[in-house]
C-alpha cells in the first residue's frame, strides 16, 4: 500500500481535463481504469496488449487535446515514451520498480520490496468508490484485500464470509464469474473490445451483469459466453493431458489467448504442478507460467539463457515469449530446475 498522501496525489491528478488511460488488458488493468474513469468521467482509453510495455508506438494515442496520460498495471514504460508524449504521465503499477525520470510513479514496491498490492487496490484507495469493481480487480490479480469484510457485508450472495484466500474467492464465489467476464470481454476484435469497455464503464451494479438486466449487460454477457465456451473446451482438453510429471506443459493454437486464465485455474486444480501454458502464434510460443511451491521468475530467467525470447512478471506468475524453434530447448532448460 501507499502512504495516504500518495493516494491524495493520484486523486488530485484526476482533475485533468482530457486524460488518456493506457491499461494492461487483464482484469487488474481494466478494473483500475474503470475505477479512475468512473471517478472523473472524462477521457479516452487504450489497451496495452500482448507484451506489457508502453513504448514509442503508443505516442499515436496521445491526441492534441490530451492533457495527461495515466498508465495502469503496465510493468514497463520506456523513457522514450515519457520524453516524447508532451504531457505529464502518471504511472500506477505494482511490478518490480524501474527508474524513470519525468513521470509521477506510484508503486507499493517503492516503499516495501516484497509488497503485493495490485494496481486496482491503489486506484480504489485513491477514489474510494465502486467497491465491487475493486474486488473484481483484486481477486483477478490473486489478492484478497482487507476490505473483503465490507464487500461481504454489502454483497453476501457474491462472496461468503468463509472465503479466506484469493483462490477460493476466484473459484468458489460469484466474484470469480465476474473476474472471468472482465477477462473474456477483453478478447476478440478491437472494436468489440472497445465497445465492451465502454459498456462496462456504464454498469453500476454487479447484479446488472450477472442477471443481464440492461441491454449493455446482455451484450457483455453474450460476448463472455462465446469465449467461455472456447475456454471450457480448452480446459477440458488440458485436464485430460495431466500426468504424474511435476512440470505440466499444454500447448494450443488459435486467434484468442486463454493462457493466463488456463494457467490460473489449472494451478488451482493441481497445486503441486509447475504449469506452462503456451499458445503458438506467428512462429512464437507465448506462455503463462505458474507455480505454488517453486518461484517461477528466477527459473524463467535461467531457462531463457541462450534462448531467443524474453519474459518476466511476479515471483510465482510470469509470462514469456520464445521462438517456436527454441521452445523444446526452453522446456528442457525449465525441466532441469523443476525436477
Amino acid at each position: 500500500m501507499l502512504p495516504s498522501a500518495e493516494y491524495d496525489a493520484i486523486r488530485a491528478e484526476l482533475g485533468s481535463r482530457n486524460p488518456l488511460f493506457l491499461m494492461h488488458d487483464d482484469p487488474d488493468g481494466l478494473s483500475s481504469f474503470l475505477l479512475l474513469y468512473r471517478y472523473c468521467r472524462r477521457g479516452s482509453f487504450g489497451l496495452v496488449k500482448t507484451t506489457p510495455v508502453v513504448d514509442s508506438s503508443y505516442l499515436r494515442r496521445v491526441q492534441k487535446d490530451t492533457d495527461k496520460v495515466f498508465i495502469l498495471d503496465v510493468a514497463m514504460v520506456e523513457q522514450d515514451f515519457i520524453d516524447k508524449c508532451g504531457v505529464s504521465v502518471v504511472w500506477i503499477d505494482h511490478h518490480t520498480p524501474l527508474k524513470r525520470s519525468g513521470v509521477l510513479y506510484f508503486n507499493p514496491r517503492l516503499h516495501r520490496k516484497d509488497a503485493y498490492f495490485p494496481a486496482t487496490y491503489v486506484c480504489y484507495k485513491s477514489v474510494l468508490q465502486d467497491l465491487w469493481i475493486a474486488m473484481v480487480g483484486c481477486v483477478g490479480d490473486w489478492f484478497l484485500p482487507e476490505f473483503k469484510d465490507e464487500f461481504v457485508s454489502k454483497y453476501p450472495d457474491l462472496m461468503d464470509s468463509s472465503v479466506s484466500n484469493p483462490d477460493d474467492a476466484m473459484f468458489r464465489s460469484k466474484v470469480g464469474a465476474l473476474v472471468r467476464l472482465f477477462s473474456f470481454v477483453l478478447k476478440g476484435r478491437s472494436d468489440d473490445v472497445s465497445r465492451s469497455v465502454k459498456a462496462l464503464a456504464g454498469v453500476n451494479s454487479p447484479y446488472d451483469l450477472l442477471e443481464q438486466r440492461t441491454p449493455e449487460a446482455r451484450y457483455l454477457y453474450k460476448r463472455y459466453s462465446r469465449f467461455d465456451s472456447q475456454y471450457q473446451s480448452l480446459l477440458s482438453q488440458a485436464r485430460s493431458e495431466i500426468s504424474g510429471d511435476a512440470l505440466f506443459v499444454f500447448t494450443y493454437g488459435g486467434q484468442t489467448s486463454f493462457s493466463s486464465d488456463l494457467a490460473n485455474e489449472l494451478l488451482y486444480l493441481y497445486p503441486d504442478k509447475f504449469i506452462v501454458i503456451a499458445r503458438e502464434k506467428n512462429g512464437e510460443m507465448r506462455m503463462s507460467l505458474r507455480s505454488r511451491r517453486l518461484e517461477v521468475f528466477p527459473r524463467l530467467k535461467r531457462a531463457l539463457e541462450g534462448i531467443s525470447g524474453y519474459g518476466g512478471g511476479h515471483e510465482y506468475a510470469c509470462g514469456a515469449n520464445v521462438k517456436k524453434s527454441d521452445f523444446e530447448r526452453f522446456i528442457g532448460n525449465l525441466r532441469l530446475q523443476v525436477g
